[in-house]
């Protein structure tokens, strides 16, 4: 493994950006200006002491010199919430390696504050949305003709599924521009909805082998079905743009899960699971926020929207790379809980 040249004291202890050495023991042997004024902390007061102790790190540095001693360059984490002395909320980039001396060398990349306010994406749905009726309204009734002038039942079929996804999206378009319009929530039944959309990807893409794995039991769930729909179209095209040749769709009931809007007893779990090369170890951290995507070519619009849609029925959408594959979940709450857990299901 090639080692950092160290730059010199004068030199480091100029720059804007945070820099901080550790012994063996992830003490700290020398900082910066800027790493001081960053933790709002005073630099020689914390020569000596555990770095790890001030960012509540101690597991994570540890991981991290561990894959430095197994030859990595260098370990990278992305948007970590840092809290300073002063408890003021700081969002940084860090990086960390080795040097030649057998110490640790730490970067903190402050990051500039992201913009609250969502009015320029909304904007912009509504102008995509806008923009698209039309084309949509072409469609169906390319669809429509279709239809009527064959008599192959196949065709016939593949009309229906684009009649169904223009009128679906129609819906969509409609809900965007007319901001605050109700959701149309109902009894969902998951297994059709997971249905349509097997029958719409092997549509587009015959040789995709989709295996399915239900729980006959599943029950019903309330919600919009349109939404759900979309939410889960997004994340099985998303796994095939990415190269997946194979989907298994599974579902499950899981019992005493965490979720972001409190403890339920019992959640509907539904797995996307796909073959795909996964999602890049650097967006981790970052997949789910908007504009951000590890495609080329992709608006990184769709995981935030569907994770938008899975908190709006009170549930989550997270993601995991397991011995299957790369897994995307979805929770949706069949009954809350303000109990303690115990036994709580661990969210991949």
């Amino acid at each position: 493994m090639s080692q950092p040249t160290p730059l010199p004291v004068d030199i480091a202890a100029r720059l804007a950006t945070g820099l901080v050495v550790l012994d063996a023991n992830l003490h700290v042997a020398w900082m910066n200006d800027a790493m001081g004024d960053l933790l709002e902390i005073g630099v020689r007061s914390m020569r000596g002491q555990p770095f790890a102790s001030l960012l509540d790190m101690r597991d994570t540095l540890a991981d991290a010199t561990r894959r430095l001693h197994e030859n990595e360059a260098q370990v990278q984490w992305r948007h970590v919430h840092l809290t300073t002395l002063r408890h003021h909320e700081r969002m940084v980039d860090m990086l960390m390696q080795a040097l030649p001396d057998g110490r640790w060398l730490l970067e903190v990349h402050p990051l500039a504050p992201v913009p609250t306010s969502s009015t320029p994406l909304s904007a912009t749905l509504r102008g995509v949305a806008h923009e698209v009726k039309n084309p949509l309204a072409g469609l169906r009734g390319a669809a429509q003709l279709l239809r009527q002038r064959t008599t192959d039942a196949g065709m016939q079929q593949l009309a229906d599924v684009v009649i169904h996804e223009t009128d679906r999206l129609r819906g969509l378009a409609d809900r965007l521009l007319q901001h605050g319009l109700a959701a149309r929530l109902g009894m969902v039944n998951l297994h059709e909805v997971l249905e349509r959309i097997r029958r719409l990807m092997l549509a587009q893409t015959p040789e995709l082998r989709i295996d399915e794995d239900y729980d006959p039991s599943l029950p019903a769930i309330h919600g919009d079905a349109d939404r759900l729909q979309q939410l889960l179209l997004n994340l099985t095209r998303n796994a095939v743009e990415a190269g997946a040749t194979a989907l298994r769709l599974r579902t499950r009931v899981a019992h005493r899960v965490t979720l972001p809007a409190g403890i339920v007893r019992a959640a509907v779990r539904v797995d996307v699971i796909d073959n795909g090369p996964g999602v890049p170890r650097h967006l981790d951290d970052v997949l789910f926020q908007p504009l951000v995507s590890g495609r080329a070519g992709g608006t990184g619009l769709g995981l935030a929207l569907a994770r938008e849609t899975a908190c709006d029925h009170g549930g989550d959408l997270c993601h995991a790379t397991t011995d299957e594959g790369t897994m995307f979940t979805l929770y949706l709450p069949l009954e809350r809980s303000d109990a303690r857990p115990t036994d709580t299901e661990t969210l991949p």
